[in-house]
């Protein structure tokens, strides 16, 4: 047995290097310089010539498959390191932070990004036979897996279509379809099913996501919130946690201090009017939050992430 699969293994083996190296040399071609790029529609590519400090930011339903470097997020006390032989998926918007963590000038971290798309996950289910269970089953809204050899043959092929735009409109909707199906077959299948979750506690806490977000600078209230969803205060808590690794306080708390260091940054508020606007009464309260969570208090941070920005560092 092992003499009839040990080539088999090594023929994948070797596929798989094979199409890595290819997904380094189109990414590396496609984004010349550090940043992002979106040649295709749901599309980014990233390269960055260095690693970088911790950053905060909000994820949205991606598929991430790196072709060079490794990146790390975080995600209440979970950390989820995803490199070349890790792929990663996120199914819902959650208060994260990452950072990228092996990248240099001579390797530089490249990736690829897929937005997934609620409506075609779910018709590529019911095409696939993969019917929306209605249970009530609920799973972490981020997680890494092994990528294996048709995964990334499918990623390659799209990224392929760089080279030809008049391909690209027929051929792309395909490649992505196909990349949707093998993550629905994938180990990662439950996880993909949650972003097109009709019913159960995963759509409810979507739309406790949708209500928290909306909602971010107002009090807090754990019993509405549960009422409205027809769930008990302490299985809100429970289910929540399970999706998001954190509790609903802290998901609103990280959602105020982000939106607040937008408004000092983006229309250079100073603390104290930030704080206000995003729900906090008390001064003190809010830069004590705030240094919890940037590791500065809100004048430093803001100084320190503009004299980044002029350097070009990217956080």
């Amino acid at each position: 047995m092992d003499l009839m699969t040990r080539p088999q293994s090594e023929r994948e083996a070797h596929r798989m290097q094979a199409s890595r190296e290819e997904l380094i040399e189109r990414i590396a071609r496609a984004v010349r310089e550090d940043g992002n790029v979106e040649p295709l529609e749901g599309v980014q590519l990233r390269r960055a010539s260095s690693t970088t400090e911790l950053g905060h930011s909000v994820s949205f339903p991606a598929l991430c498959v790196v072709a060079q470097g490794s990146k790390e997020i975080l995600l209440g006390d979970s950390v989820y390191r995803y490199d070349p032989v890790h792929y990663l998926i996120t199914t819902a918007e959650l208060p994260i932070a990452s950072q990228i963590t092996e990248a240099s000038k001579e390797r530089p971290y490249l990736r690829f990004l897929l937005k997934l798309d609620p409506a075609l996950v779910g018709s590529v289910m019911v095409e696939a036979g993969h019917p929306v269970s209605q249970g009530h089953a609920v799973v972490k809204a981020i997680d890494v897996s092994p990528v294996d050899a048709g995964l990334l043959d499918a990623v390659v092929r799209y990224v392929r279509l760089l080279d030809a735009p008049a391909d690209a409109p027929f051929l792309a909707p395909l490649i992505k379809q196909e990349i949707v199906y093998r993550l629905l077959v994938g180990e990662q299948g439950g996880r993909l099913r949650h972003i097109a979750v009709l019913g159960g506690h995963g759509h409810r806490i979507a739309r406790a996501l949708e209500r928290l977000r909306e909602d971010f600078d107002q009090p807090l209230r754990i019993e509405d919130i549960a009422r409205e969803l027809g769930m008990s205060v302490s299985g809100f808590h429970h289910h929540f946690k399970v999706v998001t690794a954190m509790s609903p306080l802290q998901f609103q708390k990280q959602l105020r201090l982000q939106e607040a260091r937008r408004l000092m940054l983006g229309e250079d508020l100073d603390a104290t009017s930030a704080g206000y606007r995003v729900g906090y009464g008390d001064a003190s309260h809010f830069n004590r939050e705030y240094k919890r969570l940037f590791g500065a208090p809100p004048a430093r941070d803001v100084e320190r992430l503009r004299e980044a920005e002029m350097e070009g560092i990217s956080l």
